[in-house]
């Protein structure tokens, strides 16, 4: 099961103050040397947390994968094909919230999204497509023409009753082997943490999760590789690795 460390949240800090520090790319060489699989970050539209010339250096400082999330916008895609990042992953993006909150609606704008995969794929870019649990969405990503999907695995992680919780994660089971079906890689991720990452490491078409806030949040404590290496042993755990 590969991991993937978000450090968007890293670059709020920094940018709270429009500073130096803290350092997201320094932060993600730690995650790196805990044994993390990638780094993910959101260039933004606004450019609330990573900056553009951040790219450069994720890709410069880096010995594993970037995965570039990003909205399926002109002025993202020609930066992305210049940076050239091992992956994006399209996400939707609007202005006022304060993070991803579902997936691609993909009822509309597929031309926008068509035309972004063409491209970013002609750039030698992987592309994967940000989409909620839901079997007509799985089927729409695979019309497009992407490889892999991520499931929006909000709703699962913010579940307050089990019975909620159970339902939720058999949306992402029933998600997760249609993709499967359809010979899509399938990743998860957003709200994951060390308590709730169990089940959905057990999903057998599940090969990534990429996680951010949790891991950031636990640093601030323990240290980034501290907090890396506790993700890794709860998704052992999970698979029922000691």
């Amino acid at each position: 099961m590969r991991l993937g460390v978000n450090v968007d949240h890293v670059a709020t800090v920094r940018q709270a103050r429009l500073g130096k520090v803290p350092d997201p790319v320094r932060l993600a060489q730690e995650a790196q040397r805990a044994g993390c699989d990638g780094i993910v970050c959101h260039l933004r539209e606004d450019r609330r947390h990573i900056q553009t010339g951040d790219l450069s250096r994720f890709k410069r400082g880096l010995g594993i994968p970037l995965n570039l999330e990003m909205a399926a916008v002109p002025e993202i895609v020609r930066i992305a094909c210049r940076i050239r990042p091992a992956q994006a992953t399209l996400v939707p993006e609007r202005r006022r919230e304060l993070t991803t909150e579902g997936g691609l609606n993909l009822k509309r704008g597929n031309r926008r999204l068509l035309e972004a995969v063409r491209r970013l794929t002609r750039a030698g870019i992987r592309v994967s497509l940000f989409i909620d649990p839901a079997p007509a969405a799985v089927l729409a990503a695979a019309a497009l023409g992407a490889p892999m999907v991520e499931l929006h695995t909000g709703g699962y992680a913010e579940a307050r009753t089990a019975s909620d919780r159970k339902r939720h994660l058999e949306r992402l089971r029933t998600a997760a082997d249609l993709a499967g079906r359809l010979n899509l890689a399938v990743a998860a991720g957003h709200g994951l943490d060390t308590g709730n990452v169990g089940p959905v490491v057990r999903i057998a078409p599940v090969e990534e999760l990429n996680i951010g806030f949790s891991i950031v949040a636990r640093a601030l404590t323990v240290g980034m590789r501290q907090a890396v290496l506790e993700m890794r042993r709860a998704i052992r755990k999970g698979k029922g690795r000691s």
